[in-house]
């Protein structure tokens, strides 16, 4: 069977975790509208949703914001190693050290393979791996920059907590509010390129850590999940109203990718696009860089009448990262941190689908056509 390149639109399983649906721009978790959740429902409440199956009522809300709460602390033997794995490279890298880590918290913590786990066991993986995947990204910046991890905070919400870890400081209400509302946001979005990496390595009936391992290293590819600081980038490099035609067109001319604008589903306003729009331009008008709001909204305008011209019927509208990036600036997130944010929600989408691939289904195991010269080739002599 001949498929599109890159499967698209090619449906190769059934889930029961949500949908994209792009032609409308809407997405949602188990039947919820994403966006309404990201509104109105802490990260907590959504990470219930995707591993319960449902919302959870005013007592299980409770108990399970103590139980993550209480996984987010790091095994002594994985912390001791933490210092090494930030000073690796000359390059900060902070998602390749937490594939590195999450291996040794496989390791010190015996994670069985989800073919050898019982249901309860592989939940328990899943909520660790989630849970610890925000501390060790904020240790690994600290470290980085030559400060101590900070303990994350058993009385912080896991939004709060994020940006007490990284920043070391106690969190604006308003910048805690942003910042969930991104993280709910972008916990799943279909079968976007690292979720289905993940759902291939747990058909095999891998360990969690290792189907999210695998769902990083596609994760920050730029063309999937590492855009949010390229996209600000792009902010700093037009630097002015007037700029913002030449830069556009000059990236057209050179067939460039503007980072930040298209989708591979989207064929309208990406909705977490609208909504981060509205919560940098809240943050402005409460003082949070009101400047680089309004520029943004002016860069966003002008590049997609621009795009619209030079690229008729494409429909190139801002996507999540181009928004994501000010909303994250705003809060006071670092740029190298941009991605780690979107991670440290993405994490939980990733394990809800390992964790329902494990619930049954074969390997998943395509076939490609070959096409180079015609077997069997005769071997030359040595």
């Amino acid at each position: 069977m001949d498929v599109p390149a890159g499967l698209r639109d090619v449906v190769v399983t059934t889930t029961e975790l949500g949908d994209v649906r792009g032609a409308e721009g809407f997405y949602h978790y188990r039947g919820y509208p994403a966006i309404d959740l990201a509104r109105t429902r802490t990260l907590e409440d959504v990470w219930f949703l995707f591993v319960e199956g449902r919302l959870p009522d005013a007592a299980e809300r409770l108990d399970f914001a103590e139980k993550v709460a209480a996984l987010r602390v790091l095994p002594d033997d994985v912390r001791e190693v933490l210092p090494a794995i930030a000073r690796a490279g000359s390059t900060f890298r902070p998602l390749a050290g937490l594939r590195t880590a999450l291996s040794l918290i496989a390791a010190a913590r015996d994670l069985p393979p989800v073919w050898d786990a019982t249901p309860a066991r592989r939940r328990a993986d899943a909520l660790l791996v989630s849970a610890v995947t925000p501390t060790i990204l904020a240790a690994l910046h600290r470290l980085r920059a030559g400060r101590q991890p900070l303990e994350p905070r058993a009385d912080l919400s896991a939004a709060a907590n994020w940006l007490y870890l990284v920043t070391g400081e106690n969190p604006d209400e308003n910048q805690v509010a942003a910042v969930q509302s991104y993280l709910v946001a972008t916990v799943d979005h279909g079968f976007n390129a690292s979720t289905f990496t993940a759902r291939v390595v747990a058909s095999t009936g891998s360990d969690v850590v290792s189907a999210v391992a695998a769902a990083i290293g596609a994760f920050v590819g730029p063309l999937h999940g590492g855009a949010p600081d390229r996209a600000l980038d792009s902010l700093d490099e037009i630097g002015s109203p007037d700029k913002i035609d030449a830069w556009a067109r000059g990236k057209v001319a050179a067939d460039d990718r503007i980072m930040g604008f298209g989708h591979a589903v989207y064929r309208t306003e990406d909705p977490r696009a609208r909504m981060l729009r509205e919560i940098a331009l809240d943050l402005a008008a409460k003082g949070f860089a009101p400047d680089l709001a309004e520029f943004a909204v002016t860069v966003e305008r002008r590049i997609v009448e621009v795009l619209a011209e030079l690229k008729p019927g494409r429909q190139l509208y801002a996507n999540v990262e181009f928004y994501a990036g000010v909303v994250m600036e705003q809060c006071g997130i670092p740029r190298s941190m941009f991605t780690p944010t979107f991670a440290a929600s993405r994490v939980i989408g990733w394990c809800a689908n390992v964790l329902e691939q494990a619930g049954g289904g074969k390997v998943i195991r395509p076939a490609a056509r070959y096409i180079g010269p015609p077997a069997p080739q005769p071997v030359p002599a040595a």
